[in-house]
């Protein structure tokens, strides 16, 4: 995978976390589903870009589950019109109309919805 980075592959070897390996799972698919878009470490965590703004971040902070917030910066994008998404897969709650969460409590969920999560991943970057 051309978009996978050096810097993330060495921060994932060195990550002593519960869920770490599940998180490499789902990292690695996303990459190899969404070839355009470029990963570093955002919040101490694998984070998603496409043209250099940040996507999809995994937040690590909670030990016993996998959480991917769905963003669009660090800022609110200033469009023409305002950011209105659906999600068909039912994976996202929103936070805000910019912002939302998945949580998998457990690897047997995550495992059975990643396909789900990448239909997702795939409609909010191109949203």
């Amino acid at each position: 995978m051309s978009n996978r980075s050096a810097d993330v592959d060495a921060f994932m070897t060195a990550l002593d976390h519960p869920v770490g390996a599940l998180v490499q799972q789902l990292r690695l698919a996303i990459l190899q589903a969404e070839p355009e878009l470029t990963e570093h470490i955002k919040w101490n965590a694998p984070s998603f870009c496409r043209g250099g703004i940040d996507r999809v971040t995994f937040n690590l902070r909670p030990i016993d589950r996998v959480q991917l917030i769905f963003h669009r910066g660090a800022k609110p994008m200033a469009d023409a019109t305002p950011f209105r998404f659906d999600d068909a897969t039912g994976l996202l709650v929103k936070i805000t109309e910019e912002r939302g969460q998945v949580v998998f409590s457990d690897a047997a969920t995550a495992r059975a919805k990643q396909q789900a999560l990448l239909v997702l991943v795939h409609a909010w970057i191109n949203a």
